[in-house]
C-alpha cells in the first residue's frame, strides 16, 4: 500500500493521540524508519505497557488461545497471559500484513471489537499495527480488504531534521551526527532490488554503536567493512571519506583556499569522492540560476572552481565528472552559465598548467 499522503516522526504522536484511543491505526513504511520505536514512545507517554505481537512468529491459536473445560462441562478458549491482562495496555501487532491469512483473521475480533473470544481488552487499551510495504521488498502479504477496513491507515516517511533532532539527546556518535547533518539525504535510500545493504535510521544507529564499541582502536580498514556492511555503497564511501578528514584535519575550505590540494594517492580515492561530492554541493549552494545575479567574488569563486575541476580531471576523470554530472532526475544541478563557461574555459585552464 503506498499513501498519497505521509508524515515526518514527529507528527505520529500528535496523530496517535487523536486516532489511537479511539480507534486502531496502522503505520505503515519502509523498513528501518522507526516504526517500531514510535509505538513504544507513544505508549510510554501515556504511561502504558507496551506488549508486541509478531505476526510472522504467531499461529492463531496463539491469539485464540487453547480450550479449557469448565465446571458445566463446557469449553472455553483461554486467551494467552501476554494478551489477557487486567490493566490497560498498548498491544503493538508489528509486522501484521507479513503474517498468514489465518492469522490476520485471527486479529479481526482483537483489533475491531477489542475481543478475543469471552476476553475484552481493559478500558483504556490501545491496538496499533505496523508492517513494510511490498515496494520495499519486504515480506508483505496482501491484507484483505475486511482488514484494511478496520484500521486508519498512516503511512510514514523519512525525515533528516527529525532524526538529527533526536539523535543529539540519544548518545549518536558526533560523527555520524556531523556527516549527516551535512548530507541529510543520505539517511534514508529506498532497498535496492539486490540483497546488499541500504541507508536507514536503524543502520545509521547501528553504524554509532559500532563506532562507540571500536573506540578509537577502529582503523580505516575494519571503518570500511563496518560501514559496508550497513549501508549504501555510495553513503559508506562518503561516509569514509569524511572520517578521513576528520581523522587528517583534511578540508575542502583549504583546497578551496588554495592550501591543500586534492588527494592524490589511490587508497585516499575514497577522501577523493568525498570532497568531490562535497565540492559539488558547495558550488550548488554558492552558484545563482543565472550570471547576472553573481556577485564579483562568487565570479572569482566560479573561476577558481573551474581551475579546480582541472586539476581533478588530472586526478581522475571519473571523479570530476561526478561534479558537474545531471541530478537522478536527469536535469543539470549545476546552473548552466557554469557549465558553459567550464565546457569553453578548460582547454585553456588545462594548457595553463602545462
Amino acid at each position: 500500500m503506498q499513501g498519497a499522503v505521509t508524515v515526518s516522526p514527529s507528527r505520529v504522536p500528535e496523530l496517535l493521540l487523536g486516532l489511537a484511543t479511539v480507534r486502531p491505526v496502522f503505520l505503515w513504511g519502509a523498513p528501518g524508519i522507526g516504526k517500531s520505536s514510535l509505538v513504544r514512545g507513544f505508549a510510554d507517554s501515556l504511561g502504558l505497557e507496551c506488549v508486541s505481537l509478531i505476526g510472522t512468529q504467531l499461529a492463531p491459536e496463539d491469539l485464540v488461545g487453547v480450550p479449557q473445560l469448565t465446571a458445566d462441562g463446557r469449553s472455553r478458549f483461554c486467551p494467552p497471559e501476554s494478551i489477557a491482562r487486567d490493566e490497560p495496555y498498548c498491544l503493538f501487532l508489528d509486522e501484521l500484513n507479513a503474517a498468514s491469512p489465518d492469522v490476520q483473521k485471527a486479529f479481526y475480533s482483537l483489533i475491531l471489537d477489542r475481543r478475543i473470544g469471552s476476553y475484552e481488552l481493559p478500558p483504556g487499551s490501545i491496538v496499533i499495527g505496523a508492517g513494510n510495504r511490498a515496494t520495499d521488498g519486504a515480506l508483505a502479504r496482501p491484507m484483505a480488504s475486511a482488514l484494511v477496513n478496520r484500521l486508519v491507515h498512516v503511512h510514514l516517511r523519512a525525515s533528516a531534521t527529525d532524526w538529527l533532532a533526536w539523535a543529539a539527546d540519544a548518545g549518536i556518535h558526533p560523527w555520524v551526527l556531523d556527516h549527516l547533518t551535512d548530507r541529510p539525504d543520505h539517511l534514508w535510500s529506498a532497498p535496492p532490488k539486490t540483497e546488499e545493504p541500504f541507508s536507514t535510521p536503524r543502520s545509521w544507529h547501528m553504524l554509532s554503536d559500532a563506532l562507540h564499541s571500536f573506540g578509537p582502536a577502529l582503523d580505516e580498514a575494519a571503518l570500511q567493512v563496518v560501514a559496508h556492511g550497513l549501508l549504501t555503497p555510495q553513503h559508506a564511501v562518503a561516509f569514509c571519506g569524511y572520517a578521513k578528514i576528520v581523522r587528517n584535519a583534511y578540508g575542502l575550505d583549504a583546497i578551496l583556499k588554495g592550501d591543500a590540494r586534492w588527494p592524490a594517492r589511490l587508497e585516499d580515492r575514497d577522501l577523493l569522492y568525498y570532497l568531490a561530492d562535497a565540492f559539488r554541493g558547495r558550488l550548488v549552494k554558492v552558484l545563482p540560476a543565472r550570471k547576472e545575479h553573481a556577485s564579483e567574488q562568487l565570479r572569482r569563486t566560479a573561476y577558481r572552481a573551474k581551475s579546480l575541476l582541472v586539476q581533478l580531471a588530472e586526478i581522475s576523470v571519473e571523479v570530476a565528472q561526478t561534479v558537474i554530472a545531471d541530478g537522478e532526475d536527469g536535469n543539470p544541478v549545476l546552473p548552466s552559465w557554469f557549465l558553459v563557461e567550464a565546457a569553453r574555459d578548460m582547454p585553456r585552464l588545462v594548457e595553463a598548467r602545462r
